[in-house]
């Protein structure tokens, strides 16, 4: 079955071959070859010979069902079984390489590996969606019985994968056995070229703003800067090209949230990706997600048999409560999240109390480990201080309050506009400053009418940097985050900051040198703390300038470097 010029595609399309022909054999496949044009297809691809050519009543019924497979595109509706057949047709007769094969069998090897591996890519794409779209579903709608009516589609799927599950794992075996080998024969040179670390970071978030995307942008930065091979790997609808670091895949299919409709969840090309990775030559697996990039990061771990690590730096469950208000929908997700992060080899939390928290919900004190987090202190600076504020209208002399972040409800923003909406009404030289973007944004403007609050909309870069150096105070009221980049961002820039005692950030400052902790979703516990600070200009002043050297100490460069370190660690995994 493998020669010395075999691949993976190789060995999948010959074991595809051999059980095509076995059950050919137990079952008189043959007769079905020149009737059906299913059949046919397969048989030029999978049988030994060039197989049967179909007849003219076979073509005639394969033309008639493309016609209805068109008209019934999407009703929705249809078997595993229907969607595997409808796939088959219409590749078949959009695709005019796999036309060529039906209609003349040409048989060069190369070739058709790799034709099959396309034809066997783009059905389990579409079986997937099928499959995960009727997971969502049922989950979504609480429809627990359905679920288990999607065990057949799972099955399929799997059915249809194997092979190529099968000659992957049995490759990147052998490339471990030989690296091994090389190892023990005193080739350091190679075996020190194939040990490198060479990372594959999945996230499904890279284009959006927020915080885990800038730091995975920085990330990439760095490792080009140090030399390093990291490589994140996304899959999004917009059409972004590769470049240095970054490869984007295509999605089969997208998912909307009812409850969160600015957030999709991307459907991968699983087979397209465990083929990269497997070609890349990757050593380690990292998700940062636990939705479908993550489930394919976790599988192509396991096929390649590559230790996996996993971030978690969103609190799932808590926005899901926050945005159903339905503490059953956020109890599923903290069942799903934990077992999705006990197959980790091990798991990388931003802050003390976000490990905590999981330790608390079973998963194993000695998996959890708190990975250095960074802020890029030459960007965010005192030295950016320039009076910004004069071009979003804000008066000379007011005391700027700044807010920077995603516009939204779970950053508990309704309680920063109770908060300031007292303090506009009895303090008169104050200004809130609002910084982002989000499904929130519209109504917050229509909330802080007649107050003397700005809103920029989306800033980056320099611009961004300024807007943080020229205020007098950052204020952050969210309960729900891991880590809260932007408290870093803030104390770099020279300015004290107030969070909450829930959550991440609070692990961020010095409290009472740097910034101070307010009681969570407690609205005259943050305005009292924000009229403290204020009252004092000169304490601003000094706790600002502790802010900047405390984050002095929190370079990005230093904290990409200790978690490099991580990876090289030999109790990183199993690999």
């Amino acid at each position: 079955v493998m020669g010395p010029e075999s691949t993976p595609k190789t060995l999948a399309h010959n074991i595809y071959s051999i059980a095509y022909q076995f059950y050919g054999r137990k079952f008189n496949l043959e007769r079905y070859e020149s009737g059906d044009v299913i059949f046919s297809f397969l048989s030029r691809f999978l049988h030994a010979e060039n197989g049967s050519n179909p007849t003219l009543r076979a073509r005639l019924s394969f033309y008639w069902n493309q016609r209805v497979r068109r008209r019934d595109a999407n009703n929705g509706n249809g078997s595993v079984l229907s969607v595997l057949r409808e796939e088959a047709h219409r590749l078949i007769w959009d695709d005019p390489r796999l036309a060529a094969i039906l209609h003349n069998g040409k048989r060069d090897r190369a070739n058709l590996d790799e034709k099959w591996f396309d034809f066997v890519n783009s059905v389990s794409d579409k079986v997937l969606c099928h499959f995960a779209d009727h997971i969502i579903d049922s989950v979504a709608g609480a429809h627990f019985l359905n679920l288990f009516d999607s065990l057949g589609s799972a099955g399929a799927l799997y059915a249809i994968l194997a092979p190529y599950f099968v000659s992957y794992s049995l490759f990147s075996r052998d490339r471990q056995f030989t690296q091994s080998v090389l190892e023990r024969l005193g080739h350091s040179a190679a075996a020190s070229r194939d040990r490198r670390v060479n990372i594959a970071h999945f996230t499904d978030t890279l284009y959006e703003v927020n915080g885990v995307a800038g730091t995975l942008k920085k990330q990439i930065e760095a490792a080009h800067k140090y030399g390093k091979s990291y490589t994140v790997i996304t899959c999004n609808a917009e059409d972004r090209a590769d470049s240095h670091g970054i490869r984007n895949f295509k999605p089969i299919s997208a998912y909307e949230l009812a409850v969160y409709p600015e957030q999709k969840l991307f459907y991968p090309p699983f087979l397209e990706m465990l083929d990269y990775c497997y070609q890349e030559r990757f050593t380690h697996i990292h998700s940062a997600t636990p939705g479908p990039l993550g489930l394919a990061a976790l599988a192509i771990a396991r096929i390649l048999r590559l230790p996996i690590v996993g971030t978690y730096h969103t609190a799932l469950p808590q926005y899901a409560q926050y945005l159903t208000d339905d503490a059953s929908v956020a109890e599923i997700v903290w069942k799903y999240v934990i077992w999705y992060y006990e197959q980790m080899d091990l798991i990388y939390v931003p802050s003390a109390s976000t490990a905590a928290e999981l330790i608390s919900k079973g998963i194993s004190e000695s998996k959890v480990k708190l990975f250095p987090r960074g802020v890029d202190t030459s960007l965010f600076n005192p030295a950016r201080r320039n009076g910004c504020f004069s071009e979003y209208g804000v008066e000379a002399g007011k005391i700027t309050i700044l807010y920077v972040g995603r516009v939204s409800k779970e950053k508990n923003l309704e309680l920063l506009v109770r908060a300031f909406s007292k303090l506009s009404h009895s303090t008169k030289n104050v200004c809130l400053v609002v910084v982002g973007d989000g499904p929130y944004l519209n109504e917050m403007r229509r909330a802080l009418e007649g107050t003397p609050a700005v809103f920029t909309g989306y800033l980056e870069g320099e611009a961004l940097a300024s807007v943080y150096a020229s205020a007098d105070l950052f204020v952050f009221p969210s309960t729900t985050d891991t880590f809260g980049n932007v408290v870093l961002e803030a104390q770099a820039s020279g300015i004290p900051v107030i969070v909450t005692d829930s959550g991440g950030p609070q692990e961020n400052i010095i409290p009472g040198k740097t910034g101070i902790v307010v009681k969570g979703d407690d609205e005259e516990g943050l305005l009292d703390g924000i009229r403290n600070m204020i009252a004092d200009p000169e304490r601003l002043r000094a706790m600002g300038r502790a802010a900047r050297a405390y984050a002095e100490k929190r370079s990005f460069d230093r904290a990409f470097e200790a978690t490099w370190k991580l990876y090289a660690d030999p109790v990183h995994g199993r690999g």
